[in-house]
């Protein structure tokens, strides 16, 4: 029973980390792409390791493999936002498709307290 349960979380794992590779290749922007490799990512790896906790069904094993997907849980979103920050305010152009961008208005606001920071007071 634990081969079977070990062979479907493998491919379960697998199939997720085949899609956020076809996600990072085929998307058209830094943002959806980001997306795709985050969340299919971490559900591949997680699946992956859950077959790893399975397969050996150790207490130290186990132990780490979930360690490794709290690690991932917590990691995973917070890389994917600094990346999707980073690449939007170096200007990586966004996809054609995009029609709100709510980040600009504040852009926009910031550069003007950066060039003229006494506006406004008083």
């Amino acid at each position: 029973m634990s081969e079977i349960l070990t062979a479907f979380f493998v491919v379960a794992g697998g199939f997720f980390a085949l899609a956020a590779a076809l996600g990072v290749l085929r998307l058209p922007d830094v943002l959806i792409r980001m997306h795709a490799s985050t969340k299919a990512g971490t559900l591949g790896c997680g699946l992956t390791l859950v077959a790893v906790a399975v397969h050996f069904g150790e207490v130290g094993i186990t132990a780490r493999a979930i360690a490794a997907i709290v690690f991932l849980l917590l990691t995973a979103p917070v890389a994917a936002h600094m990346i999707g920050r980073a690449a939007y305010r170096t200007g990586v152009p966004l996809w054609h498709g995009m029609t709100i961008d709510e980040a600009a208005a504040d852009r926009r606001q910031q550069r003007e307290r950066e060039r003229d920071p006494g506006a406004g007071i008083g």
